[in-house]
């Protein structure tokens, strides 16, 4: 009998190291399924923060203007345009087609960037 009680404690032993195995893997997998973070870029000292950027198809990308003038985000391509945004304002757009879209501060050319959609 002993042998028999020893067996069925293994089994429930092994049972639960499974199942909380079985409770990682979930979780690391819903973890990772999570969306990422959309990109933020940061408008300050008159220049776009990352000044390139790559990012996949469906991605928002946000411009968040940190100076005290105003700023545009204007794409070359005609693909998306900023109205003028004032200190802390935000501008997005959703990139659904791969392709290389970059983009000036109609009010400031010098201000130039670059997204990579892929």
């Amino acid at each position: 009998m002993k042998f028999r009680t020893i067996s069925l404690v293994s089994k429930v032993m092994v049972s639960k190291v499974a199942a909380a195995a079985v409770c990682l893997t979930l979780a690391s997998m819903s973890s990772s399924a999570s969306p990422e973070a959309s990109p933020t870029i940061v408008v300050k000292d008159f220049m776009f923060q990352p000044m390139s950027s790559t990012v996949k198809v469906g991605t928002t990308v946000t411009w968040l203007n940190k100076d005290d003038e105003p700023h545009t985000v204007v794409s070359d391509n005609g693909a998306f345009r900023s109205a003028a945004m004032d200190t802390n304002e935000t501008f997005s757009f959703e990139f659904d087609q791969p392709g290389t879209y970059r983009f000036v501060c109609s009010i400031h050319p010098s201000m130039v960037g670059t997204i990579v959609v892929q």
